[in-house]
């Protein structure tokens, strides 16, 4: 798990928050192969529309955890950022009783999706190492992004979701009391001081 947040991390200490936009969630939205998730959490709703048609491999390993009640009693355990720029972490926590198989990458260069306000990613190590930990973009975040030219580990991370609702949540996450002892080096300081459970996650007509 720490490598998995560390890559995360790493990739957000290039951004500036003055690329962060406050644009509505963009057009993918509209693609009649989203599926719709309903993700109750103890500080409110989130709807998500997953991309199955751009992002078919993430997208299908993301419902498969739904479709097998992995995420019910999870929770989201980190935020780094400010209140409307940055992401926060949630998902299995590499829990042995909820994790599957890791999944093969699917760049944003191939899918065409971007870190963008809304946008949901895997947390990975290397590429091809994401499994049932995730993270929800605040903001537009383009070095997470592939960037085929870029030297070593350029594949960014792989968006395969967006929030539609509850936004104001994923924010209340993010603003939320850290703890100033959990975690371990760059991350200590980025932990929630009380995570967020995720009570259930759920497809919704």
């Amino acid at each position: 798990m720490i490598r998995q947040l560390a890559i995360v991390l790493i990739a957000l200490l290039t951004l500036s928050p003055a690329l962060a936009q406050t644009a509505p969630v963009p057009a993918p939205m509209l693609d009649p192969a989203d599926v719709r998730v309903a993700m109750e959490t103890d500080r409110g709703l989130i709807l998500i529309a997953v991309h199955s048609g751009k992002a078919p491999v993430t997208a299908g390993n993301f419902l498969k955890y739904v479709d097998e009640k992995r995420f019910d009693g999870a929770a989201f355990y980190r935020g780094v950022g400010a209140p409307d720029y940055g992401f926060v972490q949630g998902g299995a926590q590499n829990d042995p009783k909820r994790i599957l198989p890791p999944i093969a990458h699917e760049p944003t260069s191939r899918t065409g999706l971007v870190h963008d306000d809304g946008a949901l990613s895997m947390a990975r190590y290397a590429p091809g190492s994401a499994t049932g930990d995730f993270f929800i973009v605040l903001g537009r975040m383009p070095s997470m992004d592939a960037n085929p030219e870029a030297p070593g580990d350029n594949q960014g991370f792989a968006v395969f979701a967006h929030v539609i609702e509850g936004l104001d949540v994923v924010k209340a996450i993010l603003a939320a009391p850290k703890s100033a002892t959990k975690g371990e080096g760059v991350m200590k300081g980025q932990m929630l001081e009380t995570p967020v459970r995720i009570i259930t996650a759920r497809r919704v007509p």
